[in-house]
């Protein structure tokens, strides 16, 4: 998810609870936009003949678009404000959605998937920060963890788009667009135009963000995690199953698990993360998740091992973008804050582009296991990494 940009704190962009509705509305579509490309795309790729290790490169054009957008995305709000900002996102991926069943060339797909990428982070960004600035401070932690179980609603909806394929390969496209052109009308008729104001920049802003990280690089390194599983997961897990031998239903049905498992466990380890401690609670997720991705090799094509073990690795992690984030506000002074959610937006995009990259290699060379055996030891360093940093050192 997009991270909020350096805006002040005194601009209060109305929202009514139907607007909120609506902006939940879009997130659920960028959410599913992503859930249904990144596995449908690959299994097409794949029965074209595409590389495993050029499947999962292609992939990764989603997220490079969606990174290019991150550096613009201050301005371009500044200049059309969030509902024409958030109608652009829609009409992007709109248009995109209807030429990929078309079309079947890999090369236009990456440029697709650039544009599809554009779309989907400018809408992440405006509603996402629309939602952050509009929320009395009471119900901002509310707010937002309905935000991103919708995010996450929508992005364990989108594999389920792989049962349409029986029907036409050019179904899933049509019925998802069918649902962005009604999220497109509904905000063309009924959000207002809410525009935000920046803060005038300080001498020290060029150093905010390197600053930012110094003092919290173990409250920032979840999304880059958060980011490699879930591009990882979502492009090369529909090729890990295929080649050992599941069907592209049992794949649609366990993509969904890892969003489900996150759903189910987010209230439960957001209340934790209050009583214990959010230190705690990333250490202790990270290595338990850790160890349950590097076990899925090991269930074989026992479907249901695989279902239960996706579920609760999903569940484990699913929530480190937003625990993060959350932990960077208690370690941080408040004047970081927003260079943090920057920061953490390109580390999520990063990682975004580098995990299908490098699941495709394994796969290439036959190591089919090293996506799950590099995902289990990118999150067990990362909850042994908690014992060496200290939230009280603080580089102020």
């Amino acid at each position: 998810m997009s991270a909020n940009t350096n805006m002040t704190n005194h601009t209060h962009p109305k929202v009514t609870r139907t607007h909120y509705l609506i902006l939940i509305a879009v997130i659920v579509v960028a959410g599913t936009t992503q859930g249904l490309l990144l596995p449908v795309l690959a299994i097409f790729l794949d029965q074209m003949g595409v590389s495993e290790m050029m499947n999962g490169l292609n992939a990764a054009a989603l997220y490079i678009g969606s990174f290019a957008m991150t550096l613009v995305a201050e301005r371009v709000l500044g200049a059309l404000g969030f509902k024409k900002l958030i109608v652009g996102g829609l009409v992007l991926v709109l248009l995109t959605l209807l030429i990929f069943p078309w079309i079947p060339d890999i090369r236009l797909w990456f440029v697709l998937r650039l544009i599809i990428g554009i779309g989907d982070s400018a809408l992440h960004y405006a509603s996402q920060l629309w939602v952050i600035m509009s929320s009395p401070a009471q119900n901002r932690g509310r707010n937002l963890s309905i935000y991103g179980m919708s995010y996450g609603v929508g992005f364990s909806l989108g594999p389920l788009g792989i049962q349409l394929l029986s029907f036409g390969k050019a179904v899933p496209f049509i019925v998802l667009s069918i649902c962005v052109l009604i999220v497109l009308i509904v905000v063309l008729v009924k959000l207002p135009n809410e525009r935000p104001e920046k803060v005038a920049g300080s001498a020290n802003e060029k150093h905010r963000f390197r600053r930012s990280y110094r003092i919290a690089w173990y409250a920032l390194i979840p999304a880059l995690l958060y980011g490699y599983m879930e591009a990882s997961m979502n492009s090369s897990f529909p090729l890990y199953g295929l080649n050992i031998g599941f069907s592209e239903g049992q794949i649609s049905a366990l993509l969904p698990a890892i969003g489900i498992g996150g759903l189910l466990l987010q209230l439960p380890l957001g209340i934790m993360s209050d009583r214990y401690g959010r230190k705690r609670c990333l250490m202790w997720c990270g290595i338990a998740g850790g160890i349950t991705f590097a076990s899925v090799p090991l269930a074989g094509d026992h479907f249901f091992i695989n279902i239960i073990l996706m579920m609760l690795a999903g569940g484990l992690v699913g929530s480190f973008f937003s625990l993060g984030l959350a932990y960077a506000a208690d370690v941080l002074p408040r004047n970081l804050l927003p260079a943090a959610n920057v920061v953490a937006s390109f580390q999520f995009n990063i990682g975004s582009i580098v995990g299908p990259s490098l699941s495709g290699i394994f796969m290439f060379y036959h190591w089919e296991e090293g996506m799950f055996m590099m995902l289990g030891l990118s999150y067990l360093l990362f909850g042994l990494a908690g014992f060496w940093f200290s939230p009280s050192r603080r580089l102020e």
